[in-house]
């Protein structure tokens, strides 16, 4: 066989970079690509390290971006200052609202109460002259103890008797005598009894008052208070 007969012989070169059986990068050290200058294998390996190196620099903040952050956290802390503010007056002003509201509720309620009971008055009266007269028997009386019942669970009490001190916040005189019999002014003879719940007066007693027949000189109780008592730094006398 002639030399001119002969075929280019074939080769086959494996340039994977990964080996198909192991997995594992085949780059030995020190092989360059073909055509390439000596040494552009590590300056390549060089230039990847620096570029790595300023790809980290570059995600690390600047002093300036860490400055905004600090001050952004002095923003979240003022936005946050106002609006535990907004929220504690909008709590004290919703708690002053229900203390308001609770309280018109009650004077409502007890405004409601005092009417109605204002309107049993006369029936009242007529229920205490049925009595006087002894005629407070049988099915009045049985009507009666319900209306007195209905005061007495609104709250309401009767107040006036024979023999009660004169007080002008509770008593209207209608009359007036005198007798030495007392040392006050006295309530002697009620007339029409009051009504009063709790510390609200919702109708004063009509009475005629009896004054002493000799009151003592205006001023004498004071005069003689005076007297008892010592001078100041001076013991009282035996």
């Amino acid at each position: 066989m002639s030399t001119g007969d002969e075929q280019p012989r074939v080769v086959i070169r494996d340039k994977r970079r990964i080996d198909p059986t192991s997995g594992a990068v085949r780059e030995p050290a020190g092989e360059q690509p073909a055509g390439s200058p000596p040494g552009a294998s590590t300056s390549r390996r060089a230039g990847e390290q620096m570029s790595e190196n300023e790809t980290a620099d570059a995600a690390r903040p600047a002093p300036e971006q860490a400055g905004d952050v600090r001050s952004g956290d002095g923003d979240l802390d003022s936005r946050l200052a106002e609006r535990t503010e907004d929220l504690q007056r909008v709590t004290a002003e919703y708690a002053n609202y229900r203390r308001r509201v609770d309280r018109d509720r009650t004077l409502v309620v007890d405004q409601a109460a005092e009417r109605f009971a204002t309107g049993l008055f006369p029936i009242v009266d007529d229920i205490e002259r049925a009595r006087d007269h002894g005629d407070l028997t049988g099915a009045f009386k049985v009507v009666a103890d319900r209306v007195l019942g209905v005061l007495d669970g609104l709250g309401v009490e009767a107040f006036g008797a024979p023999g009660d001190p004169f007080d002008p916040a509770l008593h209207e005189a209608v009359m007036h005598d005198t007798s030495p019999e007392v040392s006050e002014p006295t309530a002697t003879t009620v007339l029409r009894q009051g009504f009063r719940r709790g510390d609200r007066v919702l109708r004063t007693a009509m009475v005629a008052v009896t004054d002493p027949e000799n009151p003592p000189p205006a001023g004498s109780e004071q005069a003689a208070a005076t007297a008892e008592e010592p001078a100041p730094g001076f013991p009282a006398s035996d």
